[in-house]
């Protein structure tokens, strides 16, 4: 079960509103839509939590490059909604780089149906696991993201089960955010 939320910072407070995000297939979509989520160009942040799973906080202030957070890289490469948030540049790797997943592959020219009878296809496994190698258990990103806000770096990593909730009280915008959920 997913979650996510908008909260965007005002002059009164933090407003809430949920968020579909059927519609957003990219980093840029996901920001475009925290933008128009505040015409003044203030803070806005993308809470999106899969239950017991794994967490994201992506913050977009006015025109700069949106910030991101990920609890579980590996848990959220799991999840469509995830795989927005974990682009080449939060993961450490050169933008459209997909020499190592297919060296990972191990591709010696059988695939073409003249299959070597010898050789067993005891590694089936390559394909996915080649990429789900590269994504790193554990949190990454900017974990400093909400610490202006006062959540600070340990806070967020303690966070488990209910951050985007922890998130909005630490903000003291969970009254807000409860009228969306």
């Amino acid at each position: 079960m997913y979650f996510a939320a908008l909260l965007a910072r005002t002059e009164d407070g933090w407003e809430a509103s949920d968020t579909e995000l059927d519609d957003v297939e990219t980093l840029s979509d996901l920001a475009d839509l925290a933008r128009e989520a505040s015409p003044d160009e203030d803070t806005v942040l993308v809470l999106i939590e899969q239950e017991d799973a794994w967490f994201g906080v992506v913050r977009v202030d006015g025109e700069e490059d949106p910030r991101i957070y990920v609890s579980d890289a590996a848990a959220a490469a799991r999840s469509s909604y995830g795989e927005i948030l974990l682009t080449d540049e939060l993961l450490g790797r050169d933008p459209g780089d997909d020499d190592a997943v297919l060296d990972a592959l191990d591709l010696d020219g059988s695939e073409d149906g003249d299959a070597d009878d010898e050789e067993d296809d005891a590694d089936d496994t390559a394909g996915p696991a080649a990429s789900a190698e590269s994504v790193p258990h554990g949190p990454v990103g900017d974990a400093l993201i909400l610490d202006d806000l006062g959540v600070s770096e340990k806070e967020l990593r303690l966070m488990s089960t209910d951050a985007v909730t922890e998130i909005a009280e630490s903000l003291g915008a969970s009254e807000t955010l409860e009228t969306v959920r």
